[in-house]
């Protein structure tokens, strides 16, 4: 098949592109580098089944173009991760709200099957763990920007049920914390690139308020499985899925995992929240998947335990981030070392 993967040079996308060529598919990437990453594709652009355009699915005649010429379409390009969104939110809503339309839109217009990328922020502050697919949503107030990620790729998934409801073959696929090779510690929101980073070169683990939160991290093969059986598995339409881990971890255990397995003699700060994000920072406590659905219809579950999974990240981390290139000082890490977000947004 020829399938295009937009932001497929992301963390996530770019893996999804390995596993998609991996299965004799030809594959097309559009991705303005904003979050996403030419060494992340560097290995396959000179693939004869790979094609990129470095460009914005804001762009809707190129859309148009790529949409028309291809059988399927993954819509992985999203503004993610909590500091960016914060730091401007009408961009995030832009891209986030617009650009799926303009997917949607051309994937409708030419009819070809399409699997959305949304996010576990869609729960919001919800306490109804573990959370189910149709459970309600609970979101603070529009004051605070956090939650225009949320609201934003809520927006998605009604754009794509109000297609669906057309007839279109589209499903939507939640992330729960993906983690593995490819994030990016310089500033992707990945609490566990944070943390691999900070036990590397001996420096204080931040912690954010008592670390009691907890997430379910989720490796990144497990990712990429449950994305293409949602967009293979013929029962996926008119569906979304939680597509996680249920294994339920504090930031807290998750740090001293982390500095085991680094073997690293940092100690873990705990520092609040109001440090980082300002007075009116919400955060969600618990963020726990319900994995029924998605192993009834897709045949689902995810395979990696955390600890084999970090292992595997830490290894990739070493390989591709020597020391060396996490001195401080360095101008293209600037920032890096303050204290950044945890992976409480973007699910991702």
């Amino acid at each position: 098949m020829k399938i295009l993967v937009t932001g497929g040079a992301g963390y996530i996308g770019s893996n999804l592109v390995d596993a998609l060529l991996s299965e004799g598919h030809e594959v097309h990437v559009v991705d303005n580098l904003s979050t996403g990453k030419i060494d992340n594709i560097q290995h396959v652009l000179g693939h004869e089944r790979f094609h990129f355009v470095n460009d914005s699915i804001l762009n809707r005649t190129l859309m148009d173009r790529l949409i028309a010429k291809v059988d399927q379409v993954y819509h992985l390009a999203a503004v993610v991760g909590v500091k960016y969104v914060v730091d401007d939110p009408l961009k995030g809503i832009i891209t986030n709200v617009t650009g799926t339309e303009v997917v949607l839109q051309k994937a409708y217009k030419y009819w070809k099957r399409t699997v959305i990328a949304s996010s576990s922020e869609v729960y919001g502050k919800s306490t109804d763990v573990p959370l189910a697919e149709e459970a309600d949503r609970l979101f603070g107030p529009t004051t605070v920007p956090r939650w225009s990620y949320a609201m934003a790729k809520a927006v998605d998934e009604h754009f794509a049920y109000a297609y669906a409801n057309k007839g279109h073959p589209v499903s939507i696929v939640r992330y729960f914390n993906s983690y593995g090779p490819r994030l990016d510690p310089k500033g992707y929101g990945s609490v566990i690139a944070k943390f691999i980073t900070q036990a590397r070169l001996g420096q204080p683990m931040t912690v954010f308020d008592d670390g009691g939160q907890t997430r379910c991290f989720t490796y990144v093969n497990d990712t990429v499985r449950g994305t293409l059986l949602a967009g293979t598995v013929p029962e996926a339409v008119g569906h979304v899925f939680n597509i996680g881990s249920n294994r339920e971890t504090t930031v807290l255990e998750l740090a001293q995992i982390i500095r085991e397995l680094v073997g690293s003699g940092s100690e873990v700060q705990q520092i609040p929240y109001r440090n980082v994000f300002g007075e009116h920072f919400e955060e969600t406590r618990r963020r726990v998947p319900d994995i029924r659905l998605a192993a009834e219809v897709l045949g689902f579950r995810a395979e990696t335990p955390l600890e084999e999974g970090l292992r595997k990240t830490i290894g990739w981390f070493r390989q591709a981030w020597p020391r060396e290139k996490l001195a401080p000082g360095r101008s293209d890490l600037a920032g890096f070392f303050e204290p950044s977000e945890q992976e409480l947004g973007a699910g991702r």
